[in-house]
């Protein structure tokens, strides 16, 4: 018996830029980007193929002009292979495989190669779906990431994750592949409704609360801005968040979820649950907001956080405009259990070995335990139906009764 073995180092950079009006002439960012991947000197064009979701296509009639222009004005460098192609955004996008197969069915056409790009311009979901197309054609072609939600370019869109639901379950097939770049314009969320922008907020209260108290506290002191949706606030917001996630995919020794551990995803486990149980009804920042909040009470229940920080952290989430509560959190099986619950053990299995949940000592202070009490679960589950009970009844008292 023998055995050769090395171990081998891979090195990758990550980039995620922030601009305003990626596609106007004068802003050379997505030229620049694109021109990377030619050779010094060379006169070759790097082809582009470029998705967009259908959604904002429509919303933003402009902007698919603009883009040809964009193109025509910098054919030196960019090849556009075809118009940008619309395709319909939103979790329904990930939950069928047909998607990946239709972009990988344009990159054989058009002959883009690893040298080339996949642009996607969209939601986290279409961003997803696009990687995961993109990761597995040619065993990976380069991806550009345009992300068009407050979420995606706060939180999903800076990830290096790609994937699409399959079997009711959340990101079943999917790769790890860093992408070539992450460009976040945010005059792209111009037109996104009050729901979406807010949705983006959760993830940013989720990184602060598990890993920068200052940015928690800054998110207290312009909570109020925040829910007005001022654009100065919002701008801060993405740009901090984004780069304390990075700043863990790219210390945390794990970027690739080797382990069981997963920090970024504190509030997730029952989350990703809800959103399956609400047939996707709940947008997921909203459904990880509940998640939060219930993980907060049944750590404070568990005597791990003291009561004055859980409070500080639901009402944040509730002065941004988060709702803390929905009934699929008492949906129950044929055995009268709580269909929320089994979402501990897909979470499990989804990570790959040991049960590992990400709790709070305290706000900036995450660490991780590997059981969760269920019947601490279920008082933690009632009290926030309790509490959005009083919420719902204060909101609807005349201004007499108060």
């Amino acid at each position: 018996m023998s055995v050769i073995e090395r171990t081998i180092t891979v090195q990758w950079r990550h980039q995620v830029h922030f601009t305003e009006n990626l596609f106007a002439a004068a802003n050379p960012l997505f030229r620049d980007i694109v021109a990377e991947a030619l050779p010094h000197g060379s006169l070759r064009r790097a082809k582009v193929l470029i998705v967009i979701d259908e959604a904002l296509a429509v919303a933003q009639p402009a902007l698919v002009p603009a883009i040809q222009s964009y193109c025509a004005e910098h054919n030196d460098v960019i090849e556009l292979v075809c118009p940008p192609i619309p395709i319909v955004g939103g979790e329904s996008v990930k939950n069928a495989y047909f998607r990946v197969s239709e972009i990988h069915a344009h990159i054989d056409r058009y002959h883009i190669d690893r040298h080339n790009y996949v642009v996607a311009i969209g939601g986290g979901a279409l961003l997803d779906m696009a990687g995961l197309a993109a990761a597995t054609a040619h065993r990976g072609v380069r991806h550009i990431r345009v992300p068009t939600t407050t979420l995606a370019q706060d939180d999903s869109g800076v990830g290096v994750k790609n994937g699409i639901n399959a079997f009711g379950k959340k990101n079943f097939i999917g790769t790890f592949a860093p992408p070539f770049a992450v460009l976040n314009d945010f005059h792209l969320l111009a037109t996104l409704s009050d729901r979406d922008k807010r949705a983006g907020y959760v993830e940013a209260v989720k990184v602060a609360c598990i890993r920068d108290e200052d940015f928690f506290d800054w998110l207290e002191q312009n909570a109020a801005e925040l829910a007005r949706f001022e654009p100065g606030p919002m701008k801060r917001l993405i740009q901090r968040s984004a780069e304390l996630h990075l700043n863990h995919i790219a210390t945390s020794g794990d970027a690739f979820e080797m382990g069981s551990a997963r920090p970024l995803d504190f509030g997730h486990w029952a989350a990703h649950k809800l959103e399956q149980l609400s047939e996707y009804r709940l947008r997921h920042g909203e459904a990880v907001a509940i998640g939060i909040a219930l993980d907060v009470i049944y750590a404070r229940l568990r005597g791990l956080l003291a009561p004055q920080a859980a409070e500080r952290i639901l009402v944040l989430l509730e002065r941004l405009g988060f709702e803390l509560f929905s009934t699929e959190l008492l949906h129950e099986d044929t055995d009268g259990q709580l269909l929320v619950a089994a979402g501990l053990e897909e979470f499990r299995e989804h990570l790959g070995g040991q049960l590992t949940i990400t709790l709070l000592h305290d706000i900036g202070d995450g660490f991780e335990v590997h059981d969760m009490t269920l019947p601490l679960v279920v008082q933690a589950i009632h009290e926030l139906r309790a509490r959005h009970v009083r919420t719902r009844q204060t909101l609807t008292l005349p201004a007499s009764a108060s």
